[in-house]
């Protein structure tokens, strides 16, 4: 792979957990607030999409969905698949 890739592959990552942490943020604001609110699956696709980094510094900070199990447990394990995953390309293709 070559160094444009890599450059596009980082910044691409660091989009996509930026943008994954102030979506959570958004989201507790709404649930504060009592209004219309981000769909769950959407926040888990964010994750699945490479923002887990995102969505569990989200989860700190805001203190959200923390208590429920898809999240608490879900998140962890997408950014164990998603590190196995770089691990194997990385070292075996």
């Amino acid at each position: 792979m070559d160094a444009t890739t890599q450059n596009l592959i980082i910044i691409y990552f660091i989009v996509i957990n930026v943008v994954t942490f102030i979506v959570y943020g958004i989201d507790k604001w709404l649930a504060k607030h009592a209004m219309w609110r981000i769909s769950e699956p959407t926040l888990i696709w964010l994750a699945i999409a490479g923002g887990s980094v995102g969505a569990l510094l989200g989860m700190e900070v805001w203190r959200h969905k923390k208590s429920h199990k898809l999240f608490s447990y879900g998140i962890p394990m997408i950014l164990v698949a998603q590190i196995a995953f770089i691990w194997v390309i990385r070292y075996f293709l």
